[in-house]
């Protein structure tokens, strides 16, 4: 038996792929094997010994302190993708409600309240909120992932001309993008001449504040920034001064700052870029087939600190998994305490990412409980389980 600790409200579709007979969902655990998350900062929780996984429903993970996580063995997995449908959509409601300046005309509008001529009225002030159409503008998209190529695929069926900016592409999502997205190799070529501006990378070390006053200069006229990935992201002191300038014509973000609130012509949406039911339902469901997967079998898909590895459903009479330091001769000295016990390994697996790397076996006996305390006993090794 499994005991789940889930820290939000976590769709309920997902929930009923968790057995009742194998699996106990809680709330008030203490000790859980397995945590459900998805706003709940985590950065200052103390972890039991026996947490092996910890599962985001959503993509981004600065809620979980990764690096405690790897050192204790603990994998930690996200939703990439489950909730990309969701923010494209916004993204594109946002990229036609900043060319047709549908935010100011309906604030305006609703200042009518009482105006006896209300329908003259509108009709004479309307012509001040003539906006522009996107067919035929163009489009830079700065990062092709799961969101990114969504919104360049749905841009370019409505006639827009794109353009796309990822020097680090995945083959998945680079059989996804349209050929006719047209990809620049620099993110200045990517700015130059945009009318509309949209971001989607992580926030890292080489991503905080990519958007600042050199490319904002680069955009059209009265160009439009969209940025629904991380508030980071942009420069806010750069946009604030070019909306002030008229350098950009609108700014729409899902971020509420003590600096957006005050921007002239921005649009600030409540961090709901995934905030729709089926989004939930999907991020639920992805987060929960992972972590069952890895609680009952040992396979890793979608981590963010360990690397995928799966040998499919357990079979043989025992299985094995090791979570360790990414260091040299890791494997011989597993290998070596396995000759020692005579133990027959059928099939063995090792992957490796970054800092940490996941070897796992099955045997056709059930190792000794000495084997698997010399297993534990090697340097670098953080966590070894007895699967079955």
């Amino acid at each position: 038996m499994f005991t789940i600790k889930t820290l939000n409200a976590i769709s309920p579709v997902g929930l009923t792929k968790l057995n009742k007979n194998l699996f106990d969902v809680s709330v008030d655990a203490d000790a859980p094997d397995g945590i459900l998350v998805r706003s709940a900062d985590l950065l200052n929780t103390t972890f039991d010994d026996n947490l092996l996984a910890i599962a985001r429903a959503g993509a981004g993970v600065n809620n979980i302190p990764l690096d405690r996580c790897s050192e204790q063995g603990i994998v930690v997995f996200n939703t990439p993708g489950a909730n990309a449908n969701a923010v494209a959509e916004l993204v594109i409601g946002m990229l036609i409600a900043g060319s047709r300046n549908v935010a100011a005309a309906a604030q305006w509008t609703q200042g009518l309240a009482g105006d006896p001529a209300m329908a003259k009225s509108v009709e004479k002030g309307k012509k001040q909120f003539v906006g522009n159409e996107i067919k035929g503008k163009t489009l830079g998209v700065i990062g092709l992932g799961a969101i990114g190529s969504l919104v360049a695929n749905i841009a370019l069926s409505m006639g827009m001309d794109v353009y796309g900016y990822d020097p680090f592409i995945s083959v998945e999502h680079a059989w996804v993008l349209s050929r006719e997205v047209q990809r620049v190799g620099t993110l200045e070529d990517l700015c130059r001449g945009c009318d509309y501006l949209t971001v989607h990378v992580p926030s890292k070390a080489d991503t905080i504040g990519m958007i600042s006053t050199e490319q904002i200069n680069l955009l059209a006229p009265d160009a439009v920034l969209i940025n629904y990935a991380r508030e980071t992201i942009i420069d806010e002191d750069a946009v604030d001064a070019a909306l002030r300038e008229g350098r950009l014509s609108w700014f729409s973000c899902d971020f509420a700052t003590p600096k957006t609130v005050k921007m002239p012509n921005t649009f600030i949406t409540t961090h709901s870029g995934a905030g729709t039911g089926e989004a939930e339902a999907n991020c639920a469901d992805m987060a929960i087939s992972e972590l069952k997967d890895y609680l009952e079998n040992g396979n890793i898909a979608h981590s963010v600190n360990y690397p995928a590895c799966s040998m499919g459903k357990a079979r043989a009479a025992s299985r094995i998994a090791c979570l360790h330091a990414n260091v040299p001769n890791m494997i011989g000295q597993i290998t070596a305490i396995l000759a020692k016990d005579n133990a027959n390994v059928q099939r063995m697996t090792n992957e490796s990412a970054g800092e940490n790397a996941y070897t796992m076996f099955d045997t056709d006996e059930h190792l000794d409980s000495s084997t698997i305390e010399a297993l534990k006993q090697i340097p670098s090794m953080y966590r070894v389980r007895v699967i079955k």
